[in-house]
């Protein structure tokens, strides 16, 4: 248990940098996961994988000057994922 607290403590060091977490499962999860670290506890990281964007008219993001057409990515309203410490197998970090 030591080991875990040890590792938790790392990450929360962590928190508000980008990071890259590489995680013990197969499929897309096993190319790891980078973004910024919002939060850490004892069983979860959560990550913002993609940051939503800031409202740029008194409606929001739901209007656009574009006239229908697809300018980019007007309806994105961001993403984070939770990942579990136990399946963490490596944290890659800017070293300054």
């Amino acid at each position: 248990m030591s080991n875990t607290v040890g590792f938790v403590g790392k990450l929360c060091d962590h928190v508000g940098e980008t990071v890259t977490i590489y995680t013990t499962s197969g499929g897309q999860s096993g190319h790891g996961f980078t973004g910024v670290v919002l939060a850490v506890d004892e069983c979860f990281v959560r990550l913002i994988t993609c940051i939503g964007p800031a409202p740029g008219c008194a409606l929001g993001s739901a209007c656009s000057c574009n006239r229908g057409r697809n300018f980019g990515r007007i309806n994105t309203v961001g993403s984070v994922v939770d990942i579990p410490i136990d399946r963490i197998a490596a944290v890659v970090h800017n070293a300054v």
